[in-house]
């Protein structure tokens, strides 16, 4: 049984905004937009769990070496 690899997190994300809008339009069937919710919801889940482990591992690579991560202001400008 082969299991379905996992969308790229942009992927998911442009997939989780199309729904939105076709949701927003408000021209499907209900069942329709049930459907699509549900898959919305899937992809919701999905991409909030790869910004936690996103930012798990940057939290891991900038400890200070004794295990505490060092905290630093985003500069968007940098």
């Amino acid at each position: 049984m082969a299991t379905k690899a996992k969308p790229s997190f942009e992927k998911a994300l442009t997939d989780l905004e199309k729904i939105v809008k076709a949701l927003e339009s408000g021209d499907l069937p209900l069942e329709k937009a049930l459907e699509k919710f549900e898959a919305g919801i899937k992809l919701s889940r999905y991409c909030t769990e790869t910004l936690d482990e996103a930012e798990r591992r940057i939290t891991l690579l900038t400890d200070d070496g004794t295990g505490n991560p060092v905290e630093t202001p985003f500069d968007a400008e940098a």
